[in-house]
């Protein structure tokens, strides 16, 4: 029954945006009611629950959203972005453009979350397309592409990291990334030609329009300075991260750990960013901080619907059903690597957190490995590609990914459904194809 309830509040959410053109905040709310109360929770708390639910993921990037909207404002404002975009430009030539936003995104995906990235490079998309004349959601696209890539398949990000040890695998995770990033590569590239072949002829609405964009001769900042803004946090995050794995020495890993968190990366990015405005800085990034605060507002509220959503799913017994099927179906070999697949996509594909989904799938199969074969290392980090395969499957309006994707670039839900959750799902299918293809390889040679 609850399994029905939540694919019905799946199919509500979508046609309740493209259909009945109800907005998204209060279709997401009226599902997340709706599972409520046909799951049999206790109407009191229905309402505590949400709002819960709303302010935990609040706490968890509330403030990275605003901060990297001021760091994509400064960039926009110093000539930072155009400066960036010249160099990417000349290091991969005009005509491929897409392909260098990819990679760009898959560098930058596997330290820190796909959604802050992204948001840190949006005006850099902007101004790519306009210097190449190659439409926004191309650029856009390619470069979401690049970052799910890896988000959800090479550590130190939280979702793969999380699910590492989980399953046992922690002192591993060099072997985690590894596969993760051969796992990830043909993902990669599908995400340049399927934005190439089927984003092209979005439009995006008249805020982002790249007649807004301004790329003219001006001075603009040494190329280390424009870098900066967007290298610093990635550096400070992945010095975190590498300080967990290497195990550090406590005092040296709690620093790394404070200057590492996104909150005090993304200050001292904007700290830094004072030398880009050689006059009046004091001014110019006070109206950064303007202009990036009021482009944020509709991205926190979707996003906090999102965690709302989740949060009733949380408190239905899914996992404790999924759980006891697993027990009485064993499997083994591909078939757990399948089916490990199909439990993320739909903890994905209902509750939205790519992370949360990794660390449910992860915490059912963990206790269930060593009965099904499944007991070495490298066993184990083909279940961890499966799930993490699962977790990209799809992202849809109850994810804070598909917002921060379609309100940063311009393009309606209806487009991001056509573009972007359509290409998460292909992503999802391919890296499992490659992780039972590396699988069964192993298994021959072994």
């Amino acid at each position: 029954m609850i399994i029905l309830v939540v694919l019905l509040s799946i199919l509500f959410i979508v046609l309740s945006s493209t259909v009945l053109k109800l907005h998204p905040l209060a279709g997401l709310l009226l599902a997340a009611l709706g599972v409520g109360i046909f799951a049999g929770l206790p109407i009191d708390k229905l309402a505590e629950t949400i709002g819960k639910g709303f302010g935990e993921l609040m706490s968890k990037i509330g403030l990275m959203v605003i901060l990297g909207c001021v760091i994509g404002a400064i960039l926009d404002k110093s000539g930072a972005a155009i400066k960036v975009a010249d160099v990417i430009l000349k290091l991969f030539g005009e005509k491929r453009p897409a392909l260098a936003m990819s990679l760009i995104g898959a560098i930058v995906g596997i330290p820190v979350f796909c959604d802050s990235g992204f948001i840190i490079l949006h005006k850099l998309n902007q101004v790519v397309a306009k210097r190449t004349g190659i439409s926004l959601p191309v650029i856009a696209i390619s470069l979401s592409g690049g970052l799910f890539a890896t988000h959800t398949l090479v550590p130190p990000t939280p979702g793969p990291l999380s699910a590492a040890g989980n399953l046992g695998i922690a002192d591993s995770v060099g072997l985690v990334i590894i596969i993760g990033l051969l796992v990830s590569i043909p993902s990669l590239f599908l995400s340049t030609w399927f934005a190439g072949r089927y984003a092209k002829n979005i439009q995006v609405s008249e805020e982002f329009s790249l007649e807004n964009v301004s790329v003219e001769n001006r001075t603009l900042p040494p190329a280390w300075k424009s870098f900066m803004p967007i290298v610093l946090p990635i550096l400070l995050i992945t010095l975190a991260s590498s300080a967990k794995i290497l195990h550090f020495p406590e005092q040296i890993a709690a620093w790394l750990g404070f200057f590492g968190s996104p909150l005090v990366s993304f200050l001292l990015a904007i700290f830094f960013s004072y030398s880009l405005f050689p006059k009046d800085a004091a001014a110019n990034m006070t109206a950064c901080f303007k202009s990036g605060i009021e482009h944020c507002g509709t991205t926190l509220v979707l996003v906090g619907a999102g965690g709302a959503f989740g949060a009733i799913l949380k408190e239905t017994s899914l996992k404790d059903m999924v759980s006891e099927w697993l027990l009485h179906n064993e499997m083994s070999g591909v078939y757990l690597l399948l089916i490990a697949f199909f439990i993320a996509a739909f903890f994905k594909t209902a509750q939205g957190s790519t992370t949360s989904s990794m660390v449910l799938t992860t915490s059912i199969l963990a206790p269930l490995l060593a009965s099904l074969g499944f007991v070495t290392p490298i066993q184990i980090t083909f279940v961890v590609m499966a799930v993490g395969s699962g977790a990209m499957v799809v992202s849809h309006t109850n994810d804070a990914w598909f917002w921060v994707v379609s309100q940063f670039t311009g393009i309606s839900a209806k487009d991001a459904y056509r573009t972007h959750t359509l290409l998460t799902g292909l992503q999802g299918v391919v890296s499992l194809v490659v992780t039972v293809i590396l699988y069964q390889i192993w298994m021959i040679v072994s």
